[in-house]
């Protein structure tokens, strides 16, 4: 007999183990999968040049939509209705200062006044006692107002620079100069003003989550906090993949890929539908552990995190990345000597303030800087304050 055929006859005949890992494989790698998730946008089977176009059309339409009920909403809002967010109160638990500068290509849009209405319907949601003082912080340095802000000051605190520092600010720097000095006065003054005993900074394109202040308060409740100098609460979904140089997520996605395994292996004496003759062996955990480390990476990261949200105590600490700073945590005093270091670098493009603040982690003694995931707010901002926008902006 050939030795073709008597390979065959021994190894791919259903009873083989080799057989059924590749029947398995094949089955749910290139049949259920790919039927599965090609509409998943941050899956490897996602099908951009079917999908992504219509997929950025359907999330500008929801922004704008939600945009143009925010505005209606903030203007015919009572100043007696939200009078209380100009009430401040000294050395409060949080602030949240919102950066904000007009944004020309999106002004239908209005993210401003989607995260201020978000966070008005949310900061309640600690008790009897408002989870946070909400501080509004306009760096529009241009000839033109930002509308936005100026509708919000008779319901929010509205702080901006004096006429002189204007225009100084307006002087010939670059991009990436300027947010960042737009950055440390914003940081600067939220601290003067009320002494927080913790700070967030959102950009105005950060819409928070519904849980957004019961995780956050979980999480200056744990013991890393005392010892962290900012904690990211956004990065990107599509870098949050597995296939990763951070160390971190390999040890992850391995310890996933075992215990899917080893639960999968010890199940099949008592549930073994396809009559599977897989055993607890090193060959067969290797396997397996293979099997769902690929399917975790095929499906995407950012699904499985998803599932973190159950409890804010499922919410992951992990180092910080350089990446984004849309959403940051400051606890204690870290607001105050984040923007004495931000205000002695001098930033440039590739360089940026991000860049610096995770250089600045690095290099202080006894500081750390985390990240947590899943994400505590949604990226809304599809066109930049700061940058050249296309004339319609893809989700990826």
């Amino acid at each position: 007999m050939p030795r073709w055929k008597v390979f065959l006859s021994q190894y791919l005949r259903w009873s083989s183990t080799v057989t059924q890992a590749l029947a398995l494989s094949i089955i749910t790698f290139c049949v259920i999968f790919p039927l599965c998730c090609h509409r998943l946008l941050y899956s490897y089977y996602f099908i951009k040049s079917m999908y992504l176009d219509s997929m950025s059309e359907v999330v500008l339409r929801e922004s704008l939509d939600r945009g143009q009920e925010a505005l209606r909403f903030w203007q015919s809002s009572s100043t007696t209705a939200s009078s209380r967010f100009n009430n401040f109160t000294q050395h409060p638990e949080l602030l949240v200062t919102v950066v904000t500068a007009r944004r020309k290509e999106a002004r239908d849009y209005h993210y401003l006044l989607q995260v201020m209405l978000q966070l008005s319907n949310i900061v309640g949601s600690c008790g009897e006692q408002e989870c946070a003082e909400v501080l509004v912080c306009d760096v529009e340095s241009g000839p033109q107002e930002n509308q936005d802000a100026k509708l919000l000051e008779s319901h929010f605190r509205v702080v901006r620079r004096l006429p002189q520092e204007q225009q100084s600010i307006r002087e010939r720097i670059n991009t990436f100069e300027k947010e960042k000095r737009d950055y440390v006065f914003c940081l600067r003054r939220g601290w003067e003003l009320v002494k927080p005993k913790n700070m967030v900074v959102l950009e105005d394109d950060a819409l928070p989550r519904n849980d957004f202040f019961i995780v956050i308060k979980d999480l200056l409740s744990r013991r890393f906090a005392l010892h962290t100098l900012y904690i990211k609460l956004y990065h990107p979904e599509r870098l949050q993949r597995y296939w990763n140089p951070e160390p971190y997520r390999i040890l992850e996605w391995v310890g996933l890929g075992l215990v899917g395994a080893t639960a999968l292996l010890l199940s099949f004496p008592y549930w073994n539908p396809c009559s599977f003759s897989f055993t607890l062996s090193a060959t067969h955990l290797l396997f397996f552990t293979l099997y769902f480390m690929t399917a975790a990476e095929l499906l995407g990261r950012h699904y499985l995190l998803e599932v973190r949200r159950i409890s804010p105590q499922l919410y992951a600490i992990s180092p910080a990345t350089e990446c984004c700073t849309p959403a940051m945590l400051f606890p204690g005093d870290a607001s105050f000597r984040v923007a004495e270091y931000l205000d002695s670098s001098f930033c440039y493009k590739g360089h940026a303030k991000d860049i610096v603040l995770y250089q600045m982690a690095r290099k202080v003694p006894g500081q750390r800087s985390h990240s947590v995931e899943p994400n505590l707010i949604t990226h809304i901002g599809a066109y930049s304050s700061v940058r050249a926008n296309p004339s319609r902006p893809k989700l990826l």
